[in-house]
C-alpha cells in the first residue's frame, strides 16, 4: 500500500473534470435544433471573462465546423458541446445552420408506396 505523496492518478487517466462541471450541471440544451451536423461559425470575438471551453470553441469556428467536429477536436462529449454551443448562440457569439427538418410528418400514402413496390417488382 502506498502512502504519502504518491499520485492517485496517472497521465493516461485524461482530464479530471467531469463533463457536467463544464456545463455547470446542465445535462441538456433548450435548443432542440442542434444536431451532429449543425454547422457553426464564429460571429464575435471571445472576451477575457469567458470560460476556456467557450474560447476554444470560438477559436476553432473561424470557419464552419459541425457539432461533431468540435466535439472531436476538443475531446468533449457531444452533449457538452451542444450545451456550450447553445450558450454561445444565445450570446450572439456563434451563427449556426442546421439542416431542414422534414416538413411532412404525416404517414406516406399507401397507394403510392404500393405502386412504387409494384414498379420495382416489374423490373
Amino acid at each position: 500500500m502506498k502512502h504519502g505523496r504518491d499520485s492517485w492518478y496517472d497521465d493516461d487517466a485524461g482530464p479530471l473534470v467531469r463533463p457536467y462541471t463544464v456545463t455547470r450541471g446542465r445535462t441538456h440544451s433548450e435548443r432542440l435544433d442542434l444536431n451532429l451536423i449543425t454547422l457553426v461559425v464564429t460571429a464575435a470575438a471571445e472576451s477575457a471573462s469567458m470560460d476556456p471551453e467557450y474560447v476554444d470553441i470560438l477559436r476553432l469556428c473561424h470557419y464552419p465546423l459541425s457539432i461533431a467536429e468540435i466535439s472531436a477536436k476538443l475531446g468533449l462529449p457531444i452533449t457538452v458541446i451542444k450545451i456550450l454551443v447553445a450558450d454561445l448562440i444565445e450570446q450572439g457569439c456563434l451563427n449556426f445552420s442546421s439542416p431542414p427538418s422534414p416538413l411532412n410528418t404525416e404517414t406516406p400514402d399507401m397507394n403510392i408506396l404500393q405502386a412504387v413496390l409494384d414498379g420495382i417488382r416489374r423490373l
